[in-house]
Parts: C-alpha cells; structure tokens; sequence
C-alpha cells in the first residue's frame, strides 16, 4: 500500500465494523481473515494477520536459531522457562 487510503464506517448495534471494500481490496482481505485490533488511547489499529508461507516461515526460524546461538541460549533454557511460566500460571 503506498498512499494513505480513508474511508468511513459505523458500528452496528452488534459492535459490528464493516471494512470498507477499497479498503479489503487493497489489502486482499476476504471472508473469514483473521485480524488483530489494537487500542492505545483514541486510536484504534486493525491489522491483518497474515499466515507466513513455508519460505518465509523457514526464514523466521533460521534468524530466531542464529539469534538463540549468539546469545547462547540452550535448548534446556526453554525447557526451563517454560516450566517456570506453567508454575506462575498454577501459582
């Protein structure tokens, strides 16, 4: 998206927002997409999520191992944080 793209919508009684056609079509929104909203005081940002392909996907795990060794974390530190998290949750 290279220009900034307004439109107006209104709230249903159900709280409901209607994404403006322009608007999905720019951004190859269809049926079912899944979106995540944030608030930070009066505004409010709608993204898409997008599923990574498998390349992608791939990428991000390649970049997170060589971040994971340059930090030198192990494979038993996840082990343990997750375990320390779940203890929390019971707690």
């Amino acid at each position: 998206m290279s220009e900034m793209v307004a439109e107006v919508t209104s709230v249903s009684t159900k709280g409901q927002v209607v994404l403006p056609k322009s608007i999905r079509d720019e951004l190859s929104i269809g049926p079912g997409a899944k979106l995540i909203v944030m608030c930070d005081g009066d505004n409010i940002l709608i993204k898409p999520i997008k599923t990574p392909s498998l390349d992608e996907f791939s990428g991000l795990m390649d970049r997170a191992q060589e971040w994971a060794e340059s930090v030198g974390l192990q494979e038993e530190d996840i082990k343990d944080a997750i375990k320390t998290v779940r203890q929390n949750k019971k707690g």
